[in-house]
């Protein structure tokens, strides 16, 4: 399995884990890194982590979620077809950043894209049919597989 995780996916970890679903998505993310590194599942990354992890203001944050990264096995370069492909999902109502993840998360053979954004989450579900990708929240996708 091909697993696309966003920053709000990488940030999970490190919010204020006292509200119950924070921490269980959280949870969900770091079991889901384990699955990464015990070679359960394979993380597609792209340019694109990098440069919204940038836009950070914590630095002691942007670190540690810089530091995840690395556990991604591909990185997705954005070029053009991306950027072409990001235009449509904009088309259809995505933020333009979302859209860039989905198009590189596409383009480097994801089957899932995992996000903890309620927007994104709502978008996608309502235009599912111009996606090549399936997007879910981590906590979901998760007790879907383990039959939770």
């Amino acid at each position: 399995m091909n697993l696309y995780l966003d920053v709000c996916c990488l940030n999970r970890p490190f919010d204020d884990q006292t509200q119950p679903r924070i921490r269980l998505e959280a949870e969900a993310v770091l079991m889901i890194l384990q699955q990464v590194a015990a070679g359960q599942a394979r993380w597609i990354g792209s340019e694109v982590l990098g440069l919204e992890i940038e836009q950070t203001p914590d630095p002691d944050r942007k670190e540690r979620v810089r530091l995840l990264t690395s556990g991604a096995q591909c990185s997705v370069v954005v070029g053009e077809t991306h950027v072409q492909r990001a235009e449509q999902l904009v088309g259809v109502g995505f933020h333009p950043l979302d859209a860039l993840h989905i198009a590189c998360a596409e383009a480097g053979g994801s089957d899932m894209f995992l996000t903890t954004d309620d927007r994104l989450l709502r978008v996608a579900r309502r235009c599912v049919s111009h996606l090549h990708i399936r997007v879910e929240n981590p906590l979901t996708w998760l007790q879907e597989t383990m039959g939770i």
